[in-house]
């Protein structure tokens, strides 16, 4: 059963709701594979999202972290090999050319290992995404680009939403004509395992150009 989790940021740590849950689904430890969202920067990267799962008990015995120093072929024997893959927060447009450059996505979709991504990583494990200024992006002009499609839906995480409804619906609207959009700020998560939705914290379902906030449901 295909498993994935869509993260916001977490300033502290996860609620122990979540821990719980990743607990109980995470049982194989072996490897764990972080996909950097900044691959040409190698300090620190992926040492909050790893403090998470420390903190949560969740440890492995091998721990990579894809980025340019990692030569293709490696970096998709890892992928493949990973018991759980985890598409790292930071700047969702270079970790989007990375993913394509190194033909990852397939490696991903293909693979039976659980996978989580934490804001920018959330968002790149969605079908399409919309990139637009008005949502921190250097941009002019907005556009549609296409994530790895994990599942059928789209994904605007860590977003300051609670402020920003009314922008946000209208932004997204002609995208949600087409496909779901799960929305959500910090200390959230979408978890998809199987055919089942289940959310933790303020998340919101916006769909054909109407939004509502979801129930909590972990």
């Amino acid at each position: 059963m295909k498993t994935h989790y869509y993260l916001g940021w977490f300033n502290h740590f996860f609620p122990e709701n979540l821990g719980r849950v990743l607990q109980e689904d995470i049982t194989d430890r072996k490897s764990l594979a972080m996909i950097s969202s900044n691959p040409s920067i190698y300090e620190d990267d992926g040492a909050t999202e790893r403090s998470w799962l420390d903190q949560a008990g969740i440890m492995f015995d091998k721990y990579h972290l894809i980025n340019y120093r990692v030569q293709k072929e490696d970096a998709q024997t890892i992928i493949q090999n990973a018991s759980v893959i985890f598409l790292l927060g930071g700047n969702t447009i270079k970790q989007n050319s990375f993913l394509m450059q190194y033909e990852l996505s397939e490696a991903i979709k293909k693979s039976s290992a659980i996978v989580m991504g934490a804001s920018a990583g959330a968002i790149n494990m969605s079908v399409k995404w919309l990139c637009s200024k008005n949502f921190g992006y250097q941009v002019e002009t907005s556009s549609v680009y296409d994530g790895i499609g994990l599942d059928n839906f789209s994904v605007l995480s860590h977003f300051d939403l609670e402020n920003n409804i009314a922008q946000v619906q209208s932004e997204l609207s002609l995208l949600s004509e087409k496909i779901n959009i799960y929305a959500s700020n910090k200390d959230c998560a979408v978890r998809v395992k199987g055919d089942k939705i289940d959310v933790v914290g303020d998340v919101y379902l916006i769909s054909h150009s109407k939004i509502q906030k979801l129930d909590e449901t972990l």
